[in-house]
């Protein structure tokens, strides 16, 4: 069995689930494929809102909200007001949709979702709408933690996946060519060094930071996001400088979880040893009684014999006092026979 394989099945365990699932799994594999189980014990946990896109993945669920963005993204670039505005409210639908039907599965499976992280499920969704590889990522059922469209740039992808090898294409739907997960982020990794761009429309498109004077806003356009909003005065500077910390804070936040998963990875592993020790522990202590109840029988049986044992010695002095005292009648009987026969000659 391959890596991604058991990955998607226990990516679909619970969250609260999955580090003892993850544990039995692997103990079971190592027997046959010691590589495969050490993939399996390094294989982290998703977060909650990850865990609801495998599901949905899983389902197939994702596949109308993929298949959106496509036309969804060329209606922006033919800025066509009424495709736009329509594909919107589709896409509006779809998003609520699924959401409701991520939080019904957590539901089913006994892990009810928090307002937020039913937030999380949908800008997922979302990105996976605007990023044919994040649409690749959100079908996968592979997925690790939620993911975010921020402006115009690339959605992060980075540690995003359990198995970036086991999603070679982005979406097959979409006019990008296929292209590895891993090569999309060194993309985005160059991208980011010489300033967000749009992929095949950064020849005709003003970076989104620094429009063209001349460029006119496509009508009915879709006003910027909270966290792009910017005062007027403020420099690009400043902009560049708290996307940069806010995507360090997203992968501090990322390896404080994976340090977390890995404690409480060692910690179960822990906490079965001292099962097993307190197994084996218990199991000598009723060996230990055993034992010793074994050792009173022995010894009450070697009591028994020496108390026979002693009543033979006692018989047999009585048996041999009174063969003594029958040899002695005996010798006077036949002292007096002979004493009686001599005492008869005479008279003969």
């Amino acid at each position: 069995m391959e890596f991604a394989e058991v990955a998607r099945e226990l990516l679909l365990v619970a969250p609260a689930d999955f580090v003892r699932e993850r544990t039995a799994r692997q103990r079971a594999t190592r027997g046959a494929d010691r590589a495969l189980a050490t993939a399996i014990g390094k294989l982290r946990k998703p977060a909650p809102a990850a865990w609801v896109i495998d599901l949905l993945a899983h389902e197939g669920a994702l596949d109308d909200a993929v298949a959106l963005g496509p036309a969804l993204r060329e209606a922006q670039a033919s800025a066509d007001p009424g495709q736009i505005a329509t594909l919107r409210r589709q896409r509006s639908q779809v998003i609520d949709a699924l959401a409701q039907a991520g939080a019904a599965l957590a539901e089913d499976a006994g892990h009810p979702l928090t307002p937020a992280v039913l937030d999380q499920v949908r800008a997922t969704i979302e990105s996976g709408m605007a990023d044919p590889h994040a649409g690749a990522a959100i079908r996968s059922g592979l997925l690790l933690r939620a993911l975010e469209s921020v402006g115009f740039e690339d959605v992060d992808l980075d540690d995003a996946l359990a198995d970036p090898d086991a999603v070679p294409e982005a979406w097959r739907g979409s006019d990008a060519p296929p292209i590895p997960i891993t090569a999309a982020k060194r993309a985005r990794r160059r991208s980011r060094a010489t300033g967000p761009s749009r992929g095949t429309d950064a020849a005709t498109t003003a970076p989104a930071d620094e429009p063209s004077a001349d460029a006119e806003p496509a009508p009915d356009a879709e006003p910027p996001r909270a966290d792009d909003a910017q005062p007027d005065d403020e420099p690009p500077l400043d902009r560049g400088a708290a996307r940069a910390a806010e995507t360090a804070a997203r992968r501090a936040s990322r390896e404080a979880d994976t340090a977390l998963d890995d404690a409480e990875y060692a910690l179960e592993a822990a906490e079965e040893r001292r099962a097993d020790l307190e197994h084996r522990h218990d199991d000598l202590a009723r060996r230990h009684d055993d034992l010793e109840r074994e050792l009173r029988a022995l010894e009450r049986q070697q009591q028994d014999l020496e108390d026979e044992q002693a009543a033979l010695t006692t018989e047999t002095e009585r048996l041999e006092r009174a063969r003594d005292d029958a040899e002695a009648v005996s010798d006077r009987a036949r002292d007096d026979l002979d004493a009686a026969r001599r005492a008869r000659r005479p008279s003969d």
